[in-house]
């Protein structure tokens, strides 16, 4: 098994150009913002009434989605994973709100895109393709590549 360093190297390898990765640190985020997003605007009626609740920020399938996605992060560090959920919930949050202003699936939709065409804008500057189309694990690691620079940066 690969450890989170071994990821960070591999995915670092096409992801040196300065302004690929300036680009990164926007749209990395701002794509799992928009997962989130689209995620939780699937309906929940059936979700709800199995747990009994109807709080759309705790019952909705986003949070099912990233209870696997914080297993895949705890195997790899248990720092990376706690740092992960608080960007989750951050997530949550911040798309439960937006949901209050627009369609939360319009609005995520549209993040999405936006997000992914400045990823393989960064990627056609940096000449190299992007990492998950060898292994899309790297999905994953690029959010905790960006939180791993972020955190670097604030020591």
């Amino acid at each position: 098994m690969k450890s989170l360093n071994d990821w960070f190297a591999e995915y670092s390898v096409s992801h040196q150009n300065p302004t690929n990765k300036k680009i990164h640190f926007i749209c990395v985020p701002a794509i799992f913002f928009s997962v989130v997003g689209l995620l939780m605007s699937i309906p929940t009626t059936w979700l709800e009434d199995l747990v009994g609740t109807e709080q759309f920020l705790f019952v909705n399938w986003a949070v099912v989605a990233l209870i696997p996605v914080l297993f895949f992060y705890i195997r790899l560090s248990l720092r990376m994973a706690f740092f992960i959920l608080i960007f989750s919930i951050l997530c949550l949050i911040g798309n439960f709100y937006l949901a209050k202003f627009a369609p939360l699936w319009i609005s995520s939709l549209i993040i999405f895109a936006a997000a992914w065409i400045g990823q393989f804008y960064g990627h056609q500057v940096e000449g190299k393709k992007p990492s998950f189309f060898k292994d899309l694990q790297f999905l994953l690691i690029g959010p905790a590549w960006i939180l791993n620079h972020l955190l670097k940066a604030k020591n």
